[in-house]
This record gives structure tokens, C-alpha cells and sequence, in this order.
């Protein structure tokens, strides 16, 4: 069972990954306000992350950005998960340590598989 940490500022996005993330097998930490993201990381060390880029205070970029600056989560795998498409918003994710980029709305599926992919 792996833990993951779900940040995302969407509640009832959240309580979706956190049912499927369940459904998984897994054991799921939300966290609704991005402020609050590297601090739960640091408390329940996961073992995947998942980030929203469209954040109030700090997006998923800049904590995709906090995380891989220390050794600790250096490879621990980030997924984002955004409505953003573009080819620059990827880019970007990728650049700054992203490990995969799935966009909202999600296949369920593929999700469920990407964790379990980066999990195993």
C-alpha cells in the first residue's frame, strides 16, 4: 500500500482521488490548500504526489518546484493533474521535476494506472 498525497484547492476533486486512490489499494492525504503542501510532505513522507497547477498562492508548479529542491523527494514520483492542455504547461512541468502530466478531466483508468505503475 502506498501513501499519496493529493493536493488539489478542488474539494470535490480531492474526494474523487480519494476514493479511487482507496479503491486502489491505497492510503490517501489530502491536502486542500497549497500553502499547506510541503509542510505534509515533509510530516508523512509519501510515496506519490499528486499536484493541481491552478492553485491559489502557491500552483503546482512552484511546489513541484519546493519538493524536487529537496533530497528527500527528489524521486519520489509527481503526477500534475490539470485542465491546462497546452504544450507550455506541460513543458514546464516536466522542466521543473514532474514525473507524469495527466489533464481534467481524467480517465479514471489511466489514472489508476499511472499510479500503479509508479508505485510498483
Amino acid at each position: 500500500m502506498a501513501k499519496i498525497l493529493i493536493v488539489d484547492d478542488d474539494i470535490l476533486i480531492t474526494g474523487l482521488m480519494q476514493s479511487l486512490v482507496s479503491i486502489g489499494g491505497h492510503e490517501a492525504i489530502i491536502v486542500n490548500n497549497s500553502t499547506e503542501a510541503v509542510e505534509v510532505a515533509n510530516a508523512e513522507k509519501p510515496d506519490l504526489i499528486t499536484l493541481d497547477l491552478m492553485m491559489p498562492h502557491l500552483s503546482g508548479y512552484d511546489i513541484c518546484a519546493l519538493l524536487r529542491a529537496d533530497s528527500q523527494f527528489d524521486q519520489t514520483p509527481i503526477i500534475i493533474i490539470s485542465a491546462k492542455e497546452d504544450t507550455q504547461s506541460k513543458d514546464k512541468a516536466f522542466t521543473l521535476g514532474a514525473t507524469e502530466y495527466i489533464t481534467k478531466p481524467f480517465d479514471i483508468d489511466y489514472f489508476l494506472k499511472t499510479i500503479k505503475r509508479l508505485t510498483s
